[in-house]
């Protein structure tokens, strides 16, 4: 079976993405610098899967480390995971989205070239569009990014894609995913933000279990069905699997083309739809309260995810109410994510 090396692997989707790769019988290695993971929840992975996964302290801005990680164990393939992603942040400190998002991709491509490793799954965003032109959004839309983040993960793209042009032995994929939210079924591993969640899902998880007091709902009169922002909601082990199924693709080697899609349910679900769901599995009264729109907000942006059903046979299978009850799962057996709980 194929070795593969996972960066960023003690991370919120790495982590659930290692339990879908390692059920399936693939020899894993993390590379993680745990600056927004911890090993606890490689911990936990172990304790679902009842393999442990080794892994190595490593920042991805030194090409030297992540170049003795390769000589170590010499995968086969590579999950590219590790970055930052906060868009806010990326706004204050832009140099460090570069350094980290673009130069570590940089580094990592340098040292796989080195290894004669040439199959890529990189992590990437709906943040590449920017305002779209029309919804849902496809794989063909302008490419329009709007923040450092967005910028940096566009980037990374034009490098992969010119890699793969320049040399057709690279097999890469780019996949583009919405709003990751939800939990594996356990409750052993989920999201874990730190400090304040600048998402939706664990915000209204740490209001349900008295972390935080109120859910402050950004504006009520877009042009949606209910007034609130519309978005795309994709359940972490629905995008774990099609992390999995994305690395089947590249491996095969069948279309010398990159892989290039969206990883989305390919609906919309406003914020009281998701407050309302979350409400009723978790049966805690969740206050909230309208308040003025947040600057740059989109009334809706949701995914076509025709093109990852036609080209990888992939689709979601867990909707908002599997998301919600499987967050508040985790939620309640770990109130103080991996540093507390139970």
């Amino acid at each position: 079976m194929k070795r593969v090396l996972v960066t960023g692997g003690a991370g919120y989707i790495g982590s659930h993405t290692l339990v879908e790769l390692s059920e399936r019988g693939y020899e894993l290695f993390v590379l993680d610098d745990f600056s927004n993971s911890t090993p606890r929840s490689l911990d936990a992975v172990a304790k679902i899967t009842g393999k442990k996964i080794p892994y190595k302290v490593c920042d991805i801005r030194s090409e030297a480390d992540v170049a003795a990680v390769f000589r170590d164990f010499r995968p086969d393939a590579v999950i590219h995971f590790a970055g930052v992603k906060s868009v806010g942040e990326s706004c204050r400190e832009p140099v460090k989205y570069y350094e980290i998002n673009v130069q570590g991709t940089l580094n990592l491509l340098s040292v796989m070239q080195a290894a004669g490793c040439r199959n890529l799954i990189f992590s990437s965003s709906a943040t590449v569009y920017g305002a779209p032109s029309e919804i849902p959004l496809t794989e063909n839309a302008a490419l329009r990014p709007v923040n450092p983040y967005g910028h940096s993960k566009r980037m990374c793209e034009q490098v992969l894609l010119d890699l793969a042009a320049a040399d057709t032995r690279w097999r890469v994929g780019l996949l583009r995913y919405f709003n990751p939210a939800g939990a594996h079924a356990s409750g052993l591993i989920g999201e874990d933000p730190n400090g304040e969640p600048h998402n939706l899902v664990p915000y209204i998880s740490q209001v349900a279990s008295g972390l935080r007091t109120e859910l402050k709902i950004l504006g009520d009169d877009y042009e949606t069905p209910d007034g609130t922002g519309v978005r795309d909601y994709i359940h972490v082990v629905d995008l774990a699997i099609g992390h999995v199924v994305a690395l089947q693709h590249i491996l095969e080697g069948t279309e010398a083309a990159p892989l290039v899609v969206n990883l989305g349910s390919g609906a919309g679900c406003s914020v009281m739809d998701v407050l309302t769901t979350f409400r009723r599995v978790s049966g805690q009264p969740i206050p909230a309260r309208v308040v003025e729109r947040r600057p740059g907000d989109l009334p809706s942006y949701y995914s076509s995810s025709a093109l990852a059903a036609e080209k990888l046979n992939w689709r979601t299978e867990r909707g908002i109410e599997e998301i919600c009850r499987d967050a508040w799962n985790w939620q309640s057996k770990n109130p103080q994510g991996y540093g507390g709980g139970q």
